[in-house]
């Protein structure tokens, strides 16, 4: 028992050490690079709880598409909105480990460039989310 306690210890330590070092790398004392990171993980956040407040539960089909060319395009179960954040979450880390190699490389421009599409992609999530919300609520 004592042993599986050291070595939850030694795991725990290691993990925090770790963390640590990945935090003081200079990419993450660049003030453009965090203030972009921070918004773009806000915006997610955001699009994630106004769509748990304002989704409700039912048991029909909702719009998940409308193009105005051709109309409804797309129904589904009202969990499947749920997606959209998980898209920009899944965008997110991408970009997030595109930006962090093409900083190392020295290209920083790329870099905020990377990192301001992701909060641009972050902003249309949620845009895309209200007009999905006000088609069917």
């Amino acid at each position: 028992m004592i042993e599986l306690k050291e070595k939850i210890k030694n795991i725990i330590e290691g993990l925090i050490l770790d963390l640590k070092s990945f935090f003081i790398q200079e990419y993450f004392k660049n003030i453009i690079i965090i203030w972009l990171l921070i918004l773009s993980l806000i915006a997610n956040l955001a699009n994630w709880i106004m769509l748990k407040l304002l989704v409700q539960s039912v048991n029909f089909p909702i719009i998940l598409h409308y193009n105005v060319y051709f109309g409804v395009d797309l129904k589904g179960d009202y969990r499947q909105i749920f997606g959209i954040p998980l898209i920009g979450l899944f965008l997110f880390l991408v970009n997030f480990i595109l930006a962090k190699h093409v900083y190392k490389k020295g290209e920083r421009i790329a870099c905020y460039l990377l990192l301001m599409a992701t909060l641009m992609m972050q902003v249309n999530l949620i845009i895309y989310s209200l007009s999905i919300i006000l088609i069917n609520y």
